[in-house]
């Protein structure tokens, strides 16, 4: 890793939270997608020799070539946003953000104070609620009777929008083209640029399209609040990488074939399941983690991602791919140049 002092930030600052942190207009906060979406601008940065250059996002597949690697999450949103009421009446919301064993989930509440462990939460079709417990983070274990709320989810649920997203018509939107394995509570959004057909024209160049998954959770959304950005902790997120998928990508490495990622959570996926002598394995199971500047990555070439919000976890993680100071400057770029930030905005291919 490199680090030019001329894009503001020194090498003994690059753990401080502020530099992570920055303002955006309200008008390049896109609230919906481009249509088709491939037609989205893409920001090309050069991580080694630091220069830009725009693209429109179909463009992408010039960048692949033959015997290639790209990764994929093929994670899909469920409705995890429920309501239901205690027994006093007072109505209560319940984000669920993961199935930890038999129909006892962990979730988020709104408003946390209604929660008190022990109480009764109702809802629709005869289904119930205990709150079983409150962690540290603020998070409760909530179990739930039936245990399969399957029903419940798919009759009353809600599907979650980041809160930047204004209008409940772009929810038709809020998933990728390839969305299978519900259980995320946010979508791998740089996977949103894709369409069936520039999928079909990147696969009949000969590069291999590789289907992982990470359900996305609280682990992706859930900001820094510490002003040592090593502080933060990473909450644990379910992960899938198939044993095929790690035997493809092991040959291609072999074959010295680039492997591209799509999104922060596929770049998560793959570095869990590496070994330090940079080899992928099957891996299925808990993920938290955390990237920050220093990390030596074991198996991703390059880096398909959105311009993400401030003080994310997935801002540090692309500043660490490329550098602190190279994403500061090509993030100033976008703003200037009024690319569209966030979910549905435009994206950027760092190389």
């Amino acid at each position: 890793m490199f680090f030019l002092v001329e894009y503001g930030i020194m090498r003994k600052d690059v753990f401080k939270a502020s530099n992570y942190d920055f303002k955006i207009a309200k008008e390049l906060i896109a609230q919906f997608p481009k249509c088709p979406r491939d037609e989205s601008r893409l920001l090309v940065l050069d991580k080694k020799s630091g220069k830009l250059d725009e693209k429109v996002f179909g463009e992408v597949i010039d960048f692949f070539q033959k015997g290639d690697c790209l990764i994929l999450n093929n994670t899909k949103v469920f409705k995890a946003r429920i309501f239901g009421k205690k027994d006093t009446g007072a109505k209560i919301e319940i984000f669920l953000l993961q199935n930890l064993k038999k129909g006892l989930w962990q979730c988020l509440v709104k408003p946390a104070r209604r929660a008190k462990i022990g109480s009764k939460i109702f809802f629709e079709e005869n289904f119930q609620a205990e709150v079983k417990k409150r962690t540290e983070k603020g998070l409760f274990r909530i179990q739930f009777y039936p245990q399969k709320i399957k029903g419940l989810i798919e009759s009353i649920g809600k599907t979650p929008l980041p809160p930047y997203i204004k209008k409940e018509s772009a929810l038709k939107n809020y998933q990728t083209v390839y969305a299978k394995k519900k259980g995320a509570v946010a979508a791998p959004t740089a996977g949103l640029h894709f369409t069936k057909e520039l999928l079909n024209k990147i696969k009949k160049k000969g590069v291999k399209i590789i289907y992982l998954t990470l359900h996305c959770g609280l682990g992706t959304f859930q900001p820094i609040k510490k002003e040592d950005i090593r502080d933060h902790q990473m909450a644990e997120e379910y992960v899938e990488v198939p044993k095929e998928a790690a035997e493809i990508i092991n040959n291609a490495k072999k074959e010295k074939k680039k492997i591209f990622a799509a999104g922060t959570t596929a770049v998560r996926s793959l570095e869990s399941a590496a070994s330090e002598n940079k080899k992928v394995k099957k891996y299925i199971g808990q993920t938290s983690l955390y990237i920050t500047p220093g990390y030596d990555f074991k198996a991703v070439d390059g880096l398909i991602t959105n311009f993400h919000t401030p003080l994310s976890t997935n801002l540090v993680l692309v500043s660490s791919f490329s550098s602190p100071q190279l994403i500061k400057k090509a993030y100033r770029y976008a703003k200037e140049n009024q690319f569209r930030f966030f979910s549905f905005g435009d994206a950027m291919l760092i190389i």
